[in-house]
């Protein structure tokens, strides 16, 4: 994966003005390319790239140049294609040559070739930007799942775009500002974020699935996919057959790398799966696999079975490794490393998270960098599948409002009320959750009950999954590491999106489809393992050691955060045990402490001013 930035001027202005500062935004993303940089100027357009070299190492530099038909066309691409052969065959047979084994050449010429139609063909996770010199205009587009980011700031008629926020904001015509509206997703909706929004004030990102033009000094943008209700004609077999074909398809497809490949292993279904699969891959090439996993000091004295997390993972990661020819690396991490990884997990996102399930993750990264460049992940098979408690409990599902965040009422307790400039908290968050619903694709005379599991699948990939493919991009970039998502292959959500209920419940088992579909493949313990979600340390010591952190801020009169939340509402936190937790299953008292030290530590670093 890669770094990429750029800007187009208004007519008549040269981008060249500002190479220093294109040179210090590149710099920001350093992390995300360290192999290779590049530059592009063409007088009013400057594209930039930092390259982390995946494919074909020794060819693939970008900014990448294509003259074809009369058209000069530059592209920076940040993603992977996964069906490159098939797209350099066809393109092949239409006249095409090819210098290099890369996907970005593939991509460039795809886009030569078909123009943004090309983006219904390509199968990958990508956001890139395209300038076209003779038609002066700039193409923008991002991957249909959102699984690669491309943040945007408008100035006049000026675009300026990057991977990350961080970088946007060494330019000089962005400012680190938030207004009542980036305090509301902070306090109403975080760790999410309004779809489209990159929570600084005029700073966007490009929706999943949207593509667009900026041109004479305007951008034009478009939706080119969304999950869309058709009718299904498949057979619960028929379902489980296609669903074993796509998902085997998609994980082997994303094996391909010039450079170590490696796959996470919980013990859970979905990086079981994911294992199972590289396992074989490896095997039959005579190689072999290696996979991570992660662990906390002590969890085992201190863990307690609840309702989202009613087994560990320890014994279920010994039955796999027992299963697979593969050599299992297990990292340990304590409590001191997390706490302070919470603030290089702010570095990481560009703003508060998920707080020790974002920092878990960095460290864990870090780790899996010694082992391979590339790693294979199981995020969004929950949100596809309807593996989570919300979409299998009758009562959670009916209530209204986003299922992982019933808590607006508890949020609002800790604003000022008067930093919200007039926003009501509860019409806030329902307007973005009506909306959601409104843009759900059903067809007519769809039952009740399969009208709300749609709409509870478009909340999840809009907004919660959202939020896990920004923690998995930030951390896993952070240490210069590819995690490839294989369960967001978009085949995979289109046809899911379109099956009944009852098959994905199948014998009302959570994921029930996909065990039926991977039968054989696992050890049986692990195929019909309940649920358990990404593992958290249960030490008491965590507890202690975030309190003693918001002690010191509390004790301080001039922390940056009492300028959004009240003092007495933080204490509170310190010997109250909330009710719900802040945000999905994880973010319980701990995690909320650690979010307001994120949210202290942000303000305070990025330098935030509140308009």
């Amino acid at each position: 994966m890669c770094g990429i930035l750029g800007q187009i001027c208004r007519q008549g202005e040269d981008a060249g003005k500002f190479l220093a500062v294109y040179r210090d935004m590149q710099a920001q993303l350093s992390r995300r390319g360290p192999d290779q940089k590049g530059m592009y100027t063409d007088h009013n357009a400057a594209l930039f790239h930092a390259r982390l070299s995946v494919m074909d190492p020794e060819n693939g530099r970008q900014p990448m140049t294509l003259f074809q038909g009369g058209e000069e066309y530059t592209v920076v691409y940040n993603g992977e294609l996964y069906n490159t052969d098939e797209l350099r065959r066809e393109l092949t047979a239409l006249g095409h040559s090819f210098a290099t084994r890369c996907d970005t050449e593939v991509l460039l010429h795809s886009y030569a070739e078909w123009g943004e139609e090309a983006l219904e063909r390509f199968n990958g996770i990508y956001a890139f930007a395209i300038w076209e010199k003779n038609r002066r205009r700039l193409f923008l587009a991002r991957d249909r799942m959102g699984v690669k980011p491309l943040f945007y700031a408008l100035r006049g008629e000026s675009i300026i775009f990057a991977s990350e926020i961080k970088a946007l904001l060494r330019h000089p015509l962005v400012r680190p500002e938030i207004d009542s509206e980036g305090v509301a997703q902070l306090m109403l909706l975080g760790p999410g974020r309004v779809p489209g929004s990159g929570v600084f004030k005029d700073v966007c990102e490009l929706l999943p699935g949207q593509c667009g033009y900026f041109d004479g000094g305007k951008l034009a943008l478009r939706r080119y996919w969304r999950l869309s209700d058709a009718e299904c004609r498949d057979s619960f077999e028929e379902a489980a057959e296609k669903v074993r074909y796509l998902v085997i398809d998609a994980i082997t497809r994303q094996l391909s790398a010039d450079v170590p490949v490696c796959t996470f292993l919980s013990g859970g279904l979905d990086s079981s799966i994911i294992s199972a699969v590289a396992d074989r891959y490896f095997t039959e090439r005579g190689e072999r696999l290696h996979t991570v996993s992660v662990g906390y000091r002590d969890n085992e004295k201190y863990f307690r079975a609840g309702k989202f997390q009613p087994t560990s993972d320890p014994e279920y990661i010994n039955i796999m490794c027992r299963s697979l020819n593969a050599e299992n690396h297990l990292v340990i991490l304590d409590t001191p490393e997390l706490v302070r990884a919470l603030y290089s997990a702010v570095d990481a996102r560009d703003l508060p998270g998920m707080a020790d399930v974002d920092s878990s993750l960095l460290l864990f990264c870090e780790k899996i960098k010694n082992v391979a460049t590339v790693a294979l992940s199981g995020e969004c098979a929950d949100e596809i599948f309807g593996g989570y408690p919300w979409y299998r409990d009758p009562e959670i599902r009916e209530r209204e409002g986003f299922p992982w965040a019933q808590s607006t009422l508890w949020r609002q307790g800790f604003v000022r009320p008067e930093i919200l400039k007039g926003i009501d908290p509860a019409e806030y968050v329902d307007g973005y959750y009506r909306k959601t619903l409104s843009e759900s694709s059903v067809l007519p005379g769809t039952s009740k009950l399969e009208r709300r599991m749609k709409q509870m699948m478009n909340l999840n990939v809009d907004w919660f999954m959202q939020t896990l493919l920004d923690r998995k991009d930030r951390m896993s970039m952070y240490w210069s590491l590819e995690v490839r998502v294989p369960f967001c292959d978009h085949r995979i959500a289109e046809y899911l999106y379109t099956l009944p209920w009852e098959y994905k419940d199948h014998n009302g088992y959570e994921k029930g489809l996909l065990r039926e579909a991977m039968r054989g493949l696992l050890p049986e313990e692990v195929l019909w393992r309940k649920k358990s979600p990404y593992p958290k340390t249960h030490n008491p010591s965590y507890m202690a050691a975030v309190s003693a952190e918001l002690k010191d801020i509390l004790s301080d009169s001039s922390s940056p955060v009492f300028e959004i939340a009240k003092p007495e509402a933080l204490a509170g936190l310190l010997s109250a045990e909330p009710k719900s937790p802040w945000y999905g299953q994880l973010m319980t008292a701990p995690q909320t402490i650690a979010y307001f030290l994120q949210l202290n530590y942000w303000l305070k670093k990025y330098n935030v001013k509140i308009v």
